[in-house]
């Protein structure tokens, strides 16, 4: 089957309609890290406060979608989701209701914890619906592969049209505006996609499908953990340095396009890799990738104007989504069945921490330097990427998929 093939099939069996809501639901939690910094820093007056009520709410949100996870496996998705759009819809409204009642910054931070705490990681629990999905077709393999290739350009696709729709919006409706819309995508589109039929699939699977043991934390996870949290410091070091760049030549406003390109060649790919061959594992696929991240993210070093940082995220984000999507099909197979919703919302768990991570030290060392120190974290965070990669090369080519029919 083609990868054309494959994503028509994919179409056929679940309609547009479910992508659409699947693609949609994930935004707000793509915007509301942004969209946050911009709202506390413009009311408040202050930067500090609004990076650190936005770096509240990615980390309270790298806690809790774990938890959510696993209690997502337990009694099914549709509960959870359902509460947590609802919760974080209201929770995105408090955060500009008490930012623009002036409330002690003490009250902000706890808004924004609360919020990104309940807020639904809709990417990796879409991603734990496809095996169920397609549990009854033929090539399931090949089918699983699409969907997974295109969950992963989904999600890059998100991280830029989400902070790109509060740029839009902050100057349209302000940035008070930007953040009720995110929260309005939330209500409707994350319980659209919770009540969706295919949860049903999934809450059927984890009360019937307890096999195969119930260990989560294996040595071949834990490497998958601290891949995703290499690609988020990733992430967080090289909008950092982007932001220090942009800032340095006078285009400070320009960041956030620029930062976009990453994610446009990442979409590219992550499309794409459904078109390797079965043979080539996924393993193999994240070893290739991850030695792609050192190669092409090495050229930031040497930037030194807008042009040239253009040229290199662009080509850089073509190793991304292939590393990405790697990772989380790799986790689908060495988990057990009944724990796949807690491995995938801890994968994506790991990446906010790493990119909060990546942000702050190469924010630190941006201070003092400027942007080359910035990009050295990425290239150091690749090169430990390529070192995990190499050093559990042999433990993760023995994971095969399986059919859990």
């Amino acid at each position: 089957m083609s990868a054309i093939a494959a994503y028509r099939a994919l179409l056929r069996i679940v309609g547009p309609a479910y992508v659409v809501v699947a693609f949609l639901g994930r935004i707000p939690l793509a915007m509301s890290q942004l969209g946050v910094l911009v709202l506390v820093s413009t009311e408040t007056g202050r930067y500090g406060v609004g990076g650190a009520a936005a770096g509240i709410l990615a980390v309270a949100n790298a806690i809790g979608s774990p938890l959510a996870g696993a209690l997502a496996d337990r009694v099914g998705q549709r509960p959870v989701v359902l509460v947590q759009s609802l919760v974080g819809a209201v929770g995105l409204v408090a955060v500009v209701l008490v930012t623009g009642a002036g409330a002690a910054h003490g009250i902000i931070f706890l808004a924004a914890g609360i919020t990104g705490f309940a807020m639904p990681q809709v990417g990796p629990l879409a991603r734990v619906r496809w095996r169920p999905i397609t549990s009854d077709r033929g090539d399931q393999r090949r089918l699983v592969d699409a969907a997974f290739s295109y969950e992963g350009a989904a999600d890059e696709a998100s991280f830029v049209l989400g902070p790109a729709l509060i740029g839009v919006l902050a100057i349209v409706a302000e940035p008070a505006g930007a953040l009720v819309a995110a929260a309005v995508l939330l209500a409707v589109f994350g319980t659209w996609f919770a009540v969706h039929p295919t949860s049903a699939l999934v809450a059927k699977r984890a009360a019937t499908d307890v096999v195969g043991g119930s260990t989560l934390w294996t040595v071949s996870f834990v490497v998958l953990v601290f891949a995703q949290l290499c690609i988020g410091a990733i992430f967080g070091s090289v909008q950092t340095g982007t932001t220090v760049l942009a800032d340095g030549v006078g285009q400070a406003g320009a960041a956030g396009l620029i930062h976009a390109v990453l994610g446009i060649g990442s979409v590219i790919a992550g499309l794409a890799v459904t078109a390797l061959p079965e043979r080539v594992l996924y393993a193999t696929r994240m070893l290739v990738a991850a030695t792609g991240l050192l190669v092409l993210s090495a050229p930031l070093l040497l930037v030194d104007s807008i042009l040239s940082l253009v040229v290199v995220i662009a080509l850089l984000g073509f190793a991304v989504a292939p590393y990405m999507i790697s990772n989380f099909a790799l986790a689908g197979i060495l988990v057990p069945l009944h724990r796949v919703g807690t491995a995938m919302t801890l994968l994506a768990g790991a990446t906010g921490i790493g990119y909060a991570l990546g942000a702050s030290l190469a924010g630190r060392l941006a201070d003092d330097s400027g942007h080359r120190p910035a990009f050295a974290v990425t290239v150091a965070a690749a090169g430990v990427a390529l070192v995990l990669a190499l050093a559990a090369n042999r433990t993760l080519r023995e994971a095969r998929p399986v059919a859990h029919a």
